[in-house]
C-alpha cells in the first residue's frame, strides 16, 4: 500500500492533463485541487507512520512520471491555447492549473532525483526544472542551503516578521544570484573562469531556449506567453516551500544541524503529495537518504497541513499569531540552545515581536513562593 501512496500526485497530473485537453471550464480542474488538497489534509490527523517501503527501483517510479508530466503538461498546455478557443478566464485558469502543477507535485519529484547519486537522475532533475525557470535551483539548494539552513547564510530561511510577500520575489532573486555565485566559486578553484562555458547558467539556458522552441513549435508566441506566465508564478509560488519549513528558525554559524531545525508538516496528504519534502528533519541530517526512509519526528512541535500554511500566510495577522508565533515561542523555550535563545530574542526585538523568554523569566520571579 505504501508504494501506491505515491501515485496520488501522478493521478492529479493525469487529471490535470485531461482537463486541459478537454478545454473549457475543465482548464480549471488542476487548480481546483488546492483547495480540495487543503480541506482533506486540514481534517485528517497526523501521520507519523515509517513507510514500509524496500525496492529503491519501484519507489522512483512516481518520481519519474511526476518529473516527465511536468514538461508534458506545458506542451498540452501550448496545444489548448491554439486549438481550445479559450475564453480570458479559460486562459487564467489553464495558466494557474500548469503553474501549481509545476509546484506540486514537480518540485518535490525533481528535488529527489537531484539528490540522487546517479548522474541520469541528477540530470532529469535539474532540466526538469524548466516548468518553473530555474535549471540551477539545485546548486544552491544541495550546496548552500544544506549547509547553511536556519542560519543568516541561509536565504531560504525566513526571519522573523518577514511576510510571505516580502520573502518570495527576496529569495527569488537572492537564491538565483547564489546559485550563479557558487557555481563560480567552484569554477574558479578548478582552474577555470568564473563565466566559463563550463558554467551551469549557460547549460540552463539553453535548456529554457530549446523548451521555449518546443512550445513555440506547437502553439506560436501566445502559447509561449501563456507558458512563462505559468513559469513566473510557479517561480514564485515555489519559495513558499521554504518559507513554511524553516520560518524564524535561528542556529548559529558552523554548530551541528540537528532535527530540531527545522519544521515537518505530517498530515497525509502533506507527505504524500510532496514526496516526503515535508517529512523533512531526517533530510537535514542525510540528504542522499530516498523520500521513503525518512522517519517522523514524533518530538517536533506539531504543524498544521503545509496547504493550510500557504492559505493562513496569505494573510500575515493570521499565520504570525495563530501558527508561527505559537510554535516559535515553544521552540525557544523548549528547544533553543543558550546561544540560539540570544538570536532568537535579537531576530523578535527587530521584528517588533515579543521577548517571550524574558516574559517567562518575570513571571517565574513575580510567582509565590508555597514552598
Amino acid at each position: 500500500m505504501d508504494y501506491l501512496k505515491y501515485f496520488v500526485p501522478v493521478l492529479m497530473q493525469l487529471a490535470t492533463l485531461a482537463g486541459l485537453l478537454a478545454g473549457g471550464h475543465w482548464v480549471w480542474v488542476g487548480i481546483a485541487t488546492f483547495p480540495l488538497l487543503a480541506l482533506v489534509d486540514s481534517i485528517l490527523p497526523a501521520d507519523y507512520s515509517p513507510r514500509q517501503i524496500k525496492s529503491r527501483a519501484l519507489s522512483l517510479i512516481p518520481v519519474w512520471i511526476c518529473t516527465i508530466l511536468g514538461p508534458t503538461l506545458y506542451l498540452a498546455l501550448a496545444w489548448i491555447v491554439l486549438n481550445g478557443q479559450l475564453d480570458g478566464a479559460q486562459t487564467i485558469g489553464a495558466l494557474l492549473s500548469v503553474a501549481w502543477l509545476s509546484v506540486l507535485p514537480v518540485i518535490p519529484a525533481t528535488h529527489e532525483l537531484y539528490h540522487q547519486r546517479g548522474a541520469i537522475s541528477r540530470f532529469a532533475g535539474r532540466y526538469a526544472q524548466v516548468c518553473y525557470l530555474d535549471c540551477t535551483r539545485d546548486i544552491g539548494h544541495v550546496v548552500t542551503h544544506h549547509i547553511h539552513v536556519a542560519t543568516v547564510k541561509d536565504s531560504d530561511t525566513a526571519p522573523r516578521g518577514m511576510s510571505l510577500y516580502g520573502f518570495a520575489p527576496r529569495s527569488v532573486l537572492e537564491t538565483t544570484l547564489d546559485c550563479q555565485r557558487t557555481e563560480s566559486d567552484a569554477l574558479q578553484k578548478r582552474g577555470y573562469g568564473r563565466w566559463s562555458i563550463r558554467h551551469r547558467l549557460w547549460k540552463a539556458i539553453l535548456a529554457q531556449l530549446v523548451f521555449q522552441s518546443l512550445i513555440y513549435s506547437i502553439g506560436g508566441w501566445e502559447a509561449n506567453l501563456v507558458s512563462l506566465g505559468a513559469m513566473i508564478v510557479a517561480r514564485f509560488w515555489i519559495e513558499t516551500f521554504n518559507y513554511f519549513q524553516h520560518y524564524g528558525q535561528v542556529r548559529a554559524v558552523g554548530t551541528p544541524i540537528e532535527r530540531r531545525h527545522v519544521w515537518n508538516h505530517l498530515r497525509p496528504l502533506s507527505r504524500i503529495m510532496t514526496f516526503e519534502i515535508t517529512n523533512h528533519a531526517d533530510h537535514h541530517l542525510n540528504s542522499y537518504a530516498p523520500y521513503y526512509a525518512l522517519v517522523p519526528d514524533r518530538m517536533a512541535i506539531p504543524m498544521p497541513s503545509v496547504f493550510v500554511c500557504f492559505l493562513a500566510a496569505l494573510v500575515p495577522p493570521l499565520w504570525f499569531n495563530s501558527i508561527i508565533k505559537p510554535a516559535l515561542e515553544r521552540w525557544d523555550r523548549d528547544f533553543a540552545s543558550p546561544e540560539e535563545q540570544k538570536l532568537a530574542m535579537a531576530q523578535n526585538e527587530r521584528a517588533g515581536w515579543p521577548n517571550w523568554l524574558e516574559s517567562r523569566g518575570n513571571a517565574q520571579k513575580a510567582a509565590p513562593n508555597h514552598a
